[in-house]
């Protein structure tokens, strides 16, 4: 019991995991990527109670986020705008924080008046569904993270927006194929969970989950599609911009 209690509280105030299961995060998340969270960095919120943990920090732009959003009749809003929904955790990069002016012009994003700097690299990634992207560096306050441009596709535009107190500005990585705060709005303080760090597993599955029961699904996970090559890859862009 002793074991039990240790795992719940290590979940509850730091750290728990994340399963990626869409491509809005291309090319820096796979669907299929395993990841843990950093639950104590921003102030865990201590369970069947209001109370928080102090934060040892704020978030900071360029960070891949945990965060939870409302869902209701198949609409996705944020929590302090949706009464009644159902929670659903989303992971988006942080792009704007309280006081920013944000912008988006099709395939390029303004914070506080200034463009985002981007370099093409002349590489190519393709997706699930087998459409192109052009692979694209975007750097955010030193974080260096790629990025995806569909030739041809116009992203849709969002006027500059300040953004208010205690919200946060999201978008997908892969700009194209993201629901993100262009849409749904900014996500409240305490409605976010904390920073992903690392991926810890991943794996291409291409079949539902009840295959799981199938033993011989165990040995083709172990020996074809789990993409041991990404395994303790640090989701952490300064420390890959840096290195």
């Amino acid at each position: 019991m002793g074991g039990v209690a240790l795992a719940l509280l290590i979940r509850a105030v730091l750290m728990e995991t994340f399963y990626v299961p869409s491509e809005s995060m291309l090319p820096t998340l796979l669907i299929g990527d395993h990841v843990f969270v950093n639950k104590f960095v921003y102030g865990a919120r201590v369970p069947l109670t209001d109370w928080q943990l102090p934060a040892l920090r704020e978030p900071r732009r360029g960070e891949i986020i945990v965060f939870d959003l409302g869902r209701k009749g198949g609409r996705i809003r944020p929590l302090d705008e949706c009464a009644g929904c159902s929670s659903e955790s989303f992971i988006k990069r942080l792009v704007a924080v309280p006081g920013d002016r944000v912008e988006v012009r099709g395939s390029e994003v303004l914070v506080n008046g200034q463009h985002l700097e981007v370099q093409g690299t002349g590489e190519s990634v393709r997706d699930d569904k087998g459409a192109l992207h052009a692979l694209i560096l975007e750097r955010l306050d030193g974080c260096e993270h790629g990025v995806l441009d569909r030739p041809g596709f116009e992203p849709p535009s969002m006027p500059e927006r300040t953004i208010p107190e205690d919200h946060f500005f999201f978008l997908g990585d892969n700009r194209d194929s993201s629901n993100d705060s262009r849409f749904w709005g900014v996500v409240p303080r305490r409605d976010i969970r904390g920073p992903a760090f690392l991926i810890y597993w991943s794996w291409n599955n291409q079949e539902s989950w009840l295959a799981m029961l199938n033993p011989l699904t165990w040995f083709r996970l172990l020996t074809g599609e789990t993409r041991w090559s990404r395994t303790g890859d640090s989701l952490d862009c300064r420390v890959a911009a840096e290195g």
